[in-house]
Formats: C-alpha cells, sequence, structure tokens
C-alpha cells in the first residue's frame, strides 16, 4: 500500500505502472540439509498469491520466498494438438490479455479443483529445483483455509501422498502463522486476529495459545470485491475509458493510492471542499497517443502509405495464387497419372484409383483433367502479370481542392459603395503580420486522465460497510462485537488487550487507527485495549510457517506420515498451536440384519395384536 509520506508528483499525476511479471527461473536442485532430515518445503498456497520456498536454517533460504506468483492458470487452445502447455503464475506475463482465459483452483478462499491445484505444485516443485517425477522427498508445510472443510483437506492429501509421494504434511492456518511469527516464542499468548485476503475476512479468537473455532467468523469481502468496485465507480465515472479500466490497474490504485478513513462520514464531508479535492485528489494517467485525434500525415506520406498497403495485398494474393497453383498443379498430375494407367492398359489399377476419387467414369475423369488444365494455365498467366505489374499508380479517392485565386471587385461592385465607405483605407496599411499557430483547444493528456477522488477511501470502506456493495453482512467492527459479546467480560479483557492485523488487504495506511478507534467506541469507559499490525502482513505468514518448521522438524506429533495417512484417510490431521481443530466424522452405525428382523417381527406381532383388539 501506498505511505502517506511519500513525496506527490506535480500536479498529483500518477502514471500507472502496468507491471508484467518475469518469468521465475529454474533452479536446478534444492538445498543440501544440514542434518539427517530433509529440508522441509513450506508452501502458504494463498488464493491470490502462492508463496513457496525452503524451511533452511541461516541465510541459505534467502530473505523471502524463492516464489512468489499470482494462484492463477492458463491452457493454451492448442494444447491437446501438441501447442503450448497450460502456463501458471508468472509464465502468464501481463494478466489482462488473458483474463478470460484464467483458471484458478479456488472457490473463494478453499481449493475445490485438484487439477489446476496440481499445476501449481508442479510449478513448484519444478522451479525449486525437486524432481517430482519419482517423488517429492521432503516434508511439506502447506497452509489451509479457516475451518477448512473434510473434503478440501482430504482431496488435498491424496494429491500430496498419492501423486508425489511425500513423506509426510503438517496444515496450518496462514493468519495463526503470521500471529506466532509476531509474538515471542516463549508466551502462549490471547488475543483476536483480523485477517483479510483476497476472497474473504476472518476473524479468530485466540485462548490460550490454541484457536477457539466455535466462535470464528467470516466475511465474504476482500481485495477482489474492493478491486472490482473500484472498477465499477470508475467506469461509471468515465464511460469513454471502460477497456482502459481495468482490474489489474484497480489493484494498483488499491495497493498504491487508497487509505482508510478513520471517520467516513466526516473524511467525505472534507473531500467536499474544493481546495481539499484539488490537493488529495489523485490523478492517474493513462497511456495515450497523440495521434489519436487526427493524421498529421502530408500528402506525399499517406500516397507512399497507400502504396505500400497495396504492395502488401498484392504480395499477398500473389502467395495464396502460389499455393493454390501448386495443390491445383498436385491433383493434376495425379489424374494425368490415373489417365495413364488407362491408356497402358492397367484396366485393375486404373479402377481403383477411380474410386479413391470418387468418380464414375473416364470421361468423368477427362472432364476434371481439362478443367484443371484451364484453372493452371490462367492461374499462371496471372502471376505472370502481376510480376510484370509491379508498379501501380495509386489513385486518392479525395479530389484535391484547388487553390481559388481572390477575386477582384468588379465596376459595379465599386458603384455601389457608399461614399461613406472608401474603398481604400486613409490609414497607412500595417505591415502583414505572420499568422500564429492556434493552439487545439482540447487537452488529449487532460482526457486519458482518472481522477480518483473519494474512490481513493469508498472502495477499501466495505470491509467495514458491506452496505456500499449492497452485501447483506456485518461489517468489521460490528462481526468484532459480536465475537466479544459471546465471552465473558473478563476473557474480552484479555482478548482487546491483543488485537493482531495480519493479511495483504489490511495495509492500508489509517487502518490500524480506524479499528482502534472502533473499539474506543465499544468498549467500557477507560478500559484499555492494544491493536498490532503485522511487521509483514503479506510475507508473514510464510515466515511463521518456515519457524514452525524448523521448531518441529523432529516431532512426529504434528506429522502425519504416509503411514498415518493410509490408516486413517485423507481428511485425518494432527492438531498443533496453528492449525484447525480436528473434527473426525461420525457415521452412523447400521443395524445388523438379524437385529433388523427381530424389529420387523417385533412390528408384526404388534399390528397383528391390534388388529385382534378390533375384531
Amino acid at each position: 500500500m501506498a505511505a502517506s509520506g511519500a513525496a506527490a508528483p506535480v500536479g498529483n499525476v500518477f502514471p500507472f505502472r502496468d507491471a508484467r511479471a518475469t518469468p521465475d527461473p529454474v533452479l536446478e536442485a534444492g538445498p543440501v540439509a544440514p542434518g539427517p532430515l530433509p529440508v522441509p518445503l513450506v508452501l502458504d498456497n494463498g488464493s491470490f498469491q502462492v508463496r513457496a520456498g525452503w524451511a533452511c536454517p541461516g541465510p541459505d533460504a534467502g530473505p523471502e520466498p524463492r516464489l512468489q506468483f499470482r494462484a492463477v492458470c492458463a491452457r493454451g487452445r492448442g494444447a491437446a494438438r501438441g501447442g503450448a502447455g497450460p502456463q501458471v503464475g508468472n509464465a502468464l506475463g501481463s494478466l489482462e490479455p488473458l483474463r478470460w482465459m484464467l483458471r484458478s483452483p479456488f472457490d473463494r478462499n478453499v481449493p475445490v479443483n485438484l487439477e489446476l491445484q496440481e499445476l501449481l505444485f508442479d510449478y513448484c516443485f519444478q522451479h525449486l529445483g525437486v524432481s517430482s517425477q519419482g517423488c517429492v522427498d521432503h516434508p511439506v508445510v502447506l497452509t489451509e483455509a479457516v475451518c477448512n472443510p473434510l473434503y478440501s483437506r482430504q482431496m488435498m492429501s491424496e494429491l500430496l501422498f498419492e501423486c508425489y509421494r511425500i513423506p509426510k504434511v503438517a496444515y496450518g492456518i496462514d493468519s495463526l502463522f503470521s500471529f506466532y511469527h509476531n509474538k515471542p516464542k516463549t508466551s502462549i499468548s490471547s488475543g483476536l486476529i483480523i485477517s483479510s485476503g483476497y476472497q474473504c475476512t476472518h476473524i479468530l479468537p485466540i485462548l490460550e495459545g490454541r484457536l477457539d473455532a466455535k466462535n470464528c467468523k467470516r466475511i465474504n469481502l476482500g481485495g477482489s470485491h474492493a478491486a472490482g468496485y473500484l472498477q465499477r465507480l470508475l467506469q461509471l465515472k468515465y464511460p469513454g475509458h471502460l477497456a482502459a479500466i481495468t482490474l489489474s490497474r484497480m489493484e494498483e490504485i488499491l495497493h498504491e493510492h487508497s487509505y482508510i478513513a478513520e471517520d467516513y462520514a466526516e473524511e467525505l464531508q472534507k473531500w467536499r471542499c474544493p481546495d481539499y479535492y484539488e490537493n488529495n485528489v489523485h490523478k492517474m494517467q493513462l497511456p495515450f497517443s497523440s495521434k489519436l485525434l487526427g493524421s498529421t500525415l502530408t500528402a506525399e506520406e499517406k500516397q507512399e502509405r497507400r502504396q505500400q498497403q497495396l504492395r502488401r495485398l498484392q504480395e499477398l494474393n500473389a502467395r495464396r495464387r502460389e499455393e493454390k497453383l501448386q495443390l491445383d498443379q498436385e491433383r493434376l498430375d495425379r489424374l494425368q497419372y490415373v489417365q495413364e494407367l488407362l491408356e497402358d492398359g492397367q484396366m485393375d489399377q486404373f479402377h481403383k484409383a477411380l474410386m479413391e476419387l470418387n468418380m464414375d467414369s473416364p470421361e468423368e475423369l477427362q472432364s476434371y483433367i481439362h478443367k484443371l488444365s484451364s484453372a493452371v494455365e490462367q492461374a499462371k498467366q496471372k502471376i505472370l502479370q502481376s510480376e510484370v505489374a509491379l508498379e501501380v499508380d495509386v489513385v486518392d479517392s479525395k479530389p484535391e481542392t484547388p487553390d481559388l485565386e481572390p477575386l477582384e471587385p468588379t465596376l459595379e461592385d465599386v458603384e455601389n459603395i457608399s461614399d461613406s465607405e472608401p474603398l481604400f483605407s486613409e490609414e497607412t496599411p500595417e505591415v502583414e503580420k505572420p499568422v500564429a499557430a492556434v493552439q487545439p483547444v482540447f487537452n488529449l493528456a487532460a482526457y486519458h486522465q482518472l481522477f480518483v477522488g473519494t474512490e481513493r477511501i469508498r472502495a477499501p470502506e466495505i470491509i467495514f460497510q458491506p452496505s456500499l456493495l449492497g452485501e447483506e453482512q456485518a461489517g468489521v467492527a460490528e462481526t468484532l462485537q459480536y465475537i466479544l459479546d459471546r465471552y465473558p467480560k473478563d476473557i474480552q479483557e484479555v482478548l482487546v488487550q491483543n488485537v493482531f492485523l495480519t493479511g495483504g488487504n489490511l495495509m492500508y495506511p489509517g487502518l490500524k487507527g480506524r479499528i482502534e478507534k472502533e473499539l474506543l467506541a465499544m468498549r467500557p469507559f477507560q478500559s484499555s485495549f492494544q491493536v498490532q499490525l503485522a511487521s509483514n502482513p503479506v510475507l508473514d505468514a510464510w515466515y511463521g510457517a518456515r519457524d514452525w518448521a524448523l521448531d518441529h522438524l523432529d516431532d512426529d506429533a504434528v506429522w502425519i506420515t504416509r503411514k498415518e495417512y493410509e490408516e486413517k484417510g485423507g481428511e485425518y490431521f494432527k492438531e498443533h498451536s496453528a492449525s484447525n481443530i480436528y473434527v473426525p466424522i461420525h457415521l452412523p452405525k447400521q443395524a445388523s440384519r438379524s437385529s433388523e428382523a427381530q424389529a420387523s417381527g417385533k412390528g408384526s406381532g404388534a399390528s397383528g395384536g391390534s388388529a385382534g383388539e378390533q375384531a
């Protein structure tokens, strides 16, 4: 997100960066394990971005994850016919030309498409230097959604154990990993985590170091909804630039030019002041060409351009004629060969070839040969004529207007002039001044500017007021109040002492002050609370998962091994400090056949007795 202290350009005009993703390099091999255990792989599997890297102690793994790419895939049309295969993440470059082809394995924040998820894993393992042909001989730490459905976890475990044959895996929640990365490792803390991502916003209560899953709440709004809302606002404001107002540019405006207002109504009143608007509006400059309004070419340049276009058309037509002539010549040679079979008396081969040509008689064959011969001759003559006529005069369709000479006044015109209006001025005529070039009134650069004013606060405000989008949901403040009311007052006091903010959609300037203002309004008078923002809301989840993997590398109580997967199923996992709560599946026991027979016998006996009583 944009820092509020950054120096603004002159006139508050900001050009769009339109950044393109660069392809990730393919590493030759993974890091060497310092001990007998293999190095764990840490995958932050987010719905917006996937972050992958090694959990290595020391500087070997680098300050950031090795891979960061968008969690989208695009399949080429010619993939089934041997063309380019599916492209993933940074290999796509710019997303806008391929927006209609992009596919994601996520439904909101839950992976549901196993095939696309496999493509993301293949991309990770390939670019991290892991050979996934035989097996991935590394433990995997994988993030998952809050209260992840058992079916989704079962599908993920099946993919990792059956397809990649990993030795063991551990699942955890990204916001909990970020929470434990920002707190001292020795303390067992309680608190409230507010996590907002690309698709959803979660509020998670933590009691004595463990997640209270029964009181977790989700708001189905995130960064993607803010970008879509901002796109609709600007498209309604500038209907002439619908194609230029893309989702990628809206995400850029959100990340670098938006902020959260501490008091939304008061901030809107400030924007009504013309001076405040002029000083704070951000003018986003769209790319444009100065040749859009009219052509500045001279007549000679236009003539040369027409000749070049005509020459290209002639070359294209000549190429098509040659290709058609070649095909006709090959077919003619084939038909003449069949006719030679008839002349040589090879009747069996002749009739067989005639059937392959789908012809009935030698007369039909002769007719086709005659038609093809004439067509080939005509094509050859046209090619010769086009080669001879290389230069073609291009006639302009617009007739040139002749220069009209100024008409001299006739004698009758002079006689009709009154005496008060002398023919020649008595004053000394001034020297003719050169006519200055007329500057166009229309400013093309200003026409291609998007004035982003109140939209800077309206788009991120939806997580506090979902009604702006027409959503019948509670905002962050109302949901926070609802969760706190479910606990006794002493536990409420403990929770509000550690309100933790994380996630890529909570990097707006002013967000921490807005949360503090909302807590001040809902908490009792003179009560204390503390709000903390993650040191890196985007990457702290991966850092926390890496630290957790290093701390629990040899702890079998938190890892799911392949043997346990085969015995207990794919939905099974082990709880730990950053995981979900395991809720096993309880299926009703089926009654045995003997008990069913006894129950049916008792039922029939009871019905017979009642019938006898009625008789």
